[in-house]
This record gives structure tokens, sequence and C-alpha cells, in this order.
């Protein structure tokens, strides 16, 4: 059973992201209160504990939810996996895959710590289709 286990947010872009028990969806906007909220593609960022764990294999065992800058840390189900289109219900909110990877920037502050970063490959974005509340442990459900 794939669910929530960090909802993660920053008040400025290019900053690992910071752990809150619960988040409100917003259509047209994603969650409130984040950096990279607002009216286009990439409202929010998921990634799956199990793409964080391929980069604590390699050594880097101090990395935790929010590191690589995701909203939404997913146990369960690989992410990027899901074509873009897919919809997911999370809690009581749906969101619709828009993007799969993204490019790399250069002031990523995972990858000038490590030299790698999973989230270009394995990390997905969605928008928000039905607004509500998230919290942790809340099932992702893909429609």
């Amino acid at each position: 059973m794939a669910k929530i286990v960090s909802i993660n947010i920053s008040t400025k872009k290019g900053v690992i992201k910071e752990p809150i028990s619960k988040a409100e969806l917003k259509i047209n906007h994603g969650i409130v209160g984040d950096a990279h909220a607002g009216n286009w593609h990439r409202q929010i960022s998921m990634l799956a504990e199990e793409s964080i764990q391929k980069m604590k294999d390699k050594g880097f065992d101090h990395l935790k939810f929010g590191d690589f800058a995701e909203n939404i840390t997913t146990e369960g189900i690989e992410v990027h996996t899901l074509p873009v289109g897919t919809k997911l219900k999370i809690g009581e909110c749906e969101v619709e895959v828009t993007q799969i990877g993204k490019k790399c920037h250069n002031g990523c502050a995972i990858k000038q710590t490590t030299g790698d970063c999973v989230m270009p490959r394995e990390g997905i974005f969605v928008k928000v289709l039905k607004e509500g509340t998230i919290q942790s442990n809340d099932i992702i459900e893909v429609l």
C-alpha cells in the first residue's frame, strides 16, 4: 500500500525543505506556503523513499526527507514509473502527474553535498485537481 511518509516545504527555492505534519493543497497553486507553488505544471514535487534509499546505500545515510527538495516523500509506489497524465488520490485530494524528472540546476544543495542527486531522474511533478488537506500516512491511490 502506497502512502505519504513526509510532507516538506520551504519558503525559498534552491534549499532543502523542512517536514511539516500536514499541508493544504489548492487548485492552480499547489501546497500553501511552499516556494515552488504557483499556477504552473510543477506545483508539487514527489519522490519515493525507495529512491532516497538508493542514495543512502551509496554511503549517504545522513540524508533525510526533504533533502532532495521534494514536497511529498512517498513509500510503496515507484512514482517515477507513473506516466504523465496519471491521476492520484492522496488523502482527500487529487493530483495529476505532469512531469517525470527534471534538469538539475547547479545550485542544488544535495548535489553540492553528495555529488549526485536522484531527484532529476526519479522525482515527479504534479498539479492539484481536487484541493483539501493531506498529512503523513495518508494513502496514495492510482486512479
